[in-house]
């Protein structure tokens, strides 16, 4: 196949010979081989040029792409020898790349000392092609067919409050008793569904309102911290203001309703050692478990 596309590239046996070092001779007998093989003629050859036919042209496109494949899969398998070095760009969720991502990210570095990473904190859907990022987490269900999907353990939220809140106002037994509460929640929220309950009795959808909103999990986080009323954030974000006696959890029992979260990445033919190691290093780490 390598010495048939020679020919078509080159133009003639001779050259093609001349290109791979062997005789007009041996070229010719090469090419005769697949004829003879495949039962039709490649090429129409006359003493002063050649022309593919029909078949020949079909055979040579398919040939180059066979051939593309040998040498993909020979650069591939010395990738996998090769070690993981670079700049690596990962674009993640505000609060998990800061809470999560991050911490991780030292250990990694550790394991890989050729390795860079520079990480976008960006809650927007994330764009791989615009951003020049080769990695992206994100929290909600994917729909581009041209990205792998890997799924990341669910992203969990909780409800929480200071004690001075809770000894001011009362603490809630029951999701119905939240609308009597100043709920902080984002601006961007449709309050109900984000506040959607499962737990004892099942389904519920508490009648939240409250004064104090905003665009930033972390600024509610420390309204909650000043007493400012009940807070619904991730489980990352309060787990050691929850661990320390900051603040207090709210409705323990009942759960809010997780969000799926996935490590995005292109389909690619031949991922880098990095981008290999990178996969495998936050799913070890953040990947759901098995079923």
């Amino acid at each position: 196949m390598t010495m048939f596309v020679r020919v078509v590239e080159q133009g003639s046996f001779s050259a093609a010979a001349d290109a791979a070092g062997v005789s007009p001779t041996m070229v010719g007998k090469q090419v005769r081989a697949i004829e003879a093989r495949l039962g039709a003629r490649l090429l129409h050859r006359t003493t002063r040029r050649q022309q593919l036919t029909e078949i020949g042209r079909l055979y040579y496109e398919r040939c180059k792409q066979v051939l593309a494949d040998v040498q993909l899969a020979d650069a591939s398998a010395s990738e996998l020898q090769s070690e993981p070095r670079g700049l690596l760009r990962i674009v993640s969720p505000v609060t998990f790349g800061s809470h999560r991502l991050m911490p991780a990210l030292a250990d990694y570095l550790a394991m890989y000392p050729a390795v860079s990473v520079d990480v976008m904190l960006d809650n927007g859907v994330p764009d791989l092609s615009r951003e020049g990022c080769e990695l992206a987490i994100r929290i909600g269900e994917v729909a581009e067919v041209d990205l792998v999907a890997r799924p990341l353990q669910p992203y969990r939220r909780i409800m929480a409050a200071s004690a001075a809140y809770l000894e001011r106002r009362g603490t809630p037994v029951h999701p119905k008793d939240l609308s009597a509460h100043d709920c902080l929640g984002l601006s961007y929220w449709r309050r109900r569904d984000q506040w959607y309950l499962f737990g004892p009795d099942g389904e519920w959808r508490p009648d939240v309102s409250g004064r104090l909103s905003a665009d930033n999990g972390d600024a509610l986080r420390v309204a909650a911290l000043n007493g400012a009323g009940i807070v619904l954030q991730p489980e990352v974000m309060l787990a050691d203001d929850l661990a320390r006696g900051r603040l207090m959890q709210v409705l323990p029992e009942w759960t809010p309703v997780a969000s799926p979260m996935y490590l995005l990445y292109a389909v690619d033919r031949r991922p880098t050692a990095k981008l290999r190691s990178m996969i495998d290093f936050l799913l070890k780490r953040f990947g759901a478990p098995a079923e």
